[in-house]
């Protein structure tokens, strides 16, 4: 007897292989001619399910283009990109969103919060998005998870930056994603806000199994991950695992003075 194709997250991810995310030999370049720039080039990378990955590289070395790549918010012009054993190069516009709508949690340096909603409503969107009614307890429950249960009827004015920061994360959580893509998400707040967000982000990933990429300059964020990848124009330049902030800071340095 064939057996159903499992269709909740859960039993899905429970059938995929250890590899939440694959970058296959992708090249991404924008603009033609003498104008082209090449963002990536050639870029191969694994993240592992339950991992927790920073992305570092000088300015222009094309960190925000790997990640929209990865995340299926950007096509790649050659090579493949896999999200656990679904190809994302040949899907249709719409099969993308749908992707990103229920497979994937985005976390911004811009909370990108609502005014006139409170942090429950904000958190809800994205079910509402998908028609898909939540649980009576679900939305608590993600907000909860970030340290916020007390602050649900509030609404982006009345929370601090890092608040407001942990609302889009739970926002982001409310899906069950199998993997959150942060690009600088703790780039608008202060070092104890942004060790605060960190410390989740790394909580969830040690808890929860939770897959994080996140895209950061910063050599203190970078260090929470388990591996750091760094990028110079367009080529990954190598990783480190398990850095310390002092290890990250060094190697940028000599990728600033001389890019692989």
């Amino acid at each position: 007897m064939v057996p159903p194709v499992p269709t909740s997250p859960y039993e899905r991810q429970r059938r995929m292989s250890n590899d939440a995310v694959q970058l296959r030999s992708v090249t991404k370049t924008y603009g033609t001619g003498d104008r082209a720039v090449t963002a990536l080039q050639e870029v191969s990378l694994t993240l592992p399910r339950g991992s927790f990955t920073a992305v570092m590289g000088p300015s222009g070395s094309g960190k925000s283009t790997l990640l929209q790549c990865a995340a299926g918010l950007d096509r790649a012009d050659s090579g493949s990109v896999l999200l656990g054993d679904t190809e994302l190069t040949g899907l249709s516009e719409k099969a993308l969103t749908l992707l990103r709508r229920n497979r994937i949690g985005f976390v911004f340096q811009a909370f990108n919060l609502l005014p006139m909603l409170t942090a429950e409503q904000n958190v809800m969107l994205p079910l509402r998005l998908a028609r898909r009614r939540p649980g009576r307890n679900e939305v608590r429950e993600a907000l909860d998870r970030v340290g916020l249960g007390d602050r649900a009827g509030h609404r982006p004015s009345e929370l601090s930056g890092g608040q407001q920061q942990r609302v889009a994360l739970a926002r982001a959580l409310i899906t069950r994603p199998e993997v959150l893509f942060g690009d600088e998400p703790t780039g608008a707040l202060d070092s104890t806000t942004g060790r605060q967000v960190l410390t989740l982000l790394r909580e969830l990933t040690d808890r929860e199994q939770q897959t994080v990429v996140m895209v950061t300059h910063d050599p203190v964020a970078a260090s929470y991950a388990d591996r750091a990848v760094f990028l110079a124009d367009g080529r990954i330049c190598g990783e480190l695992l398990r850095p310390t902030a002092q290890d990250i800071a060094e190697r940028m340095t000599k990728l600033e003075e001389a890019p692989c």
